[in-house]
């Protein structure tokens, strides 16, 4: 037995374009208009994509050549894993395992330096929120300020500061000047005035507690989202930072892995012959604590930023 279809067809698609009413025809060029615009903001985002990948799979498969190959034949096909494998060995015996110096250095000042940050940005950010007192709207004016300022401006004058201290070639002439990030201070003073409703702060006064206890139990907690987005930011900022540790460090085994990629291409801390591989090898593995610390942090980033009581 025969089916007949009666879905209704629209008029649309039933008749020829010349037959359309007038009305139909101003409706089907609107919506082929907004077809053409829609497709702009996903050509827009693939351009982009490939803005990013392209020089990291360039820098993937520039790491799996050697010095012979790498200006003889395409660089955007690998050779092999055996070659990144054996340029990493190379990497790590060039001036005695120098790399896995500036790489723990770069652990030590990424990670302690936006820790410190952390715990300088929450505290600064939540007494904005949370407190009224003579001069609050002055401190918050000066943060937004430094947020104005590149990091170009103030790095002699941090130089100076150092120097005068007596820190420079230290760990502390890195670490001292990173922790404090006035975008860290205003990302931590919105998220705790939308986060940490004052309700809870009384609630914890009346059973007498005292303000860091209601600090540390209960404002760091509920900015707790706030406060791992700041150390990310903080982490590769410092981790990338190449100007701070170049105008405040001439030791090369306190050298960030920044500094000391830059310092294998000049050659001036050896007369040694520098690969390029190896260089190009090392920027690769730089990359590798990002992605990490990215990949573990993410899935913590996703909690509800809005905070606050429910019921």
């Amino acid at each position: 037995m025969t089916t007949i279809d009666k879905t209704p067809v629209p008029v649309a698609a039933a008749l020829p374009a010349s037959e359309l009413p007038p009305k139909e025809i101003k409706r089907e060029r609107a919506r082929a208009k907004r077809r053409a615009l829609g497709a702009i903001p996903s050509a827009i985002l693939i351009i982009g994509s490939l803005y990013c990948f392209i020089p990291l799979f360039w820098l993937v498969s520039a790491s799996t050549k050697g010095r012979e190959t790498l200006f003889t034949t395409n660089t955007f096909i690998p050779d092999g894993i055996d070659g990144f494998f054996r340029n990493v060995a190379q990497l790590g015996n060039y001036q005695d395992g120098a790399f896995w110096t500036w790489m723990g250095n770069s652990v030590i000042y990424a990670g302690g330096g936006a820790l410190l940050s952390v715990l300088v940005s929450a505290a600064f950010g939540y007494g904005l929120a949370m407190y009224e007192f003579r001069g609050k709207q002055v401190a918050f004016g000066l943060v937004l300020m430094g947020m104005l300022l590149p990091g170009v401006v103030v790095a002699i004058p941090q130089y100076l500061l150092m120097a005068q201290l007596e820190l420079t070639n230290t760990y502390f002439a890195i670490l001292f000047p990173v922790m404090v990030s006035p975008f860290g201070m205003w990302l931590c003073r919105v998220f705790a005035a939308s986060s940490v409703p004052r309700e809870l702060l009384d609630a914890g006064r009346v059973d007498g507690a005292n303000e860091f206890r209601i600090f540390a139990s209960i404002g760091l907690r509920l900015m707790a989202p706030g406060l791992l987005t700041v150390f990310l930011l903080q982490f590769v900022g410092i981790w990338n930072n190449f100007l701070l540790p170049f105008i405040m460090l001439s030791d090369n085994t306190k050298y960030p892995l920044s500094l000391g990629l830059y310092s294998m291409m000049r050659g001036s801390d050896t007369e040694e012959a520098i690969i390029p591989t190896l260089v190009i090898s090392g920027s690769l593995v730089a990359t590798i604590p990002l992605i990490i610390i990215f990949i573990w942090l993410q899935k913590y980033m996703r909690i509800n930023f809005g905070g606050g009581l429910k019921g």
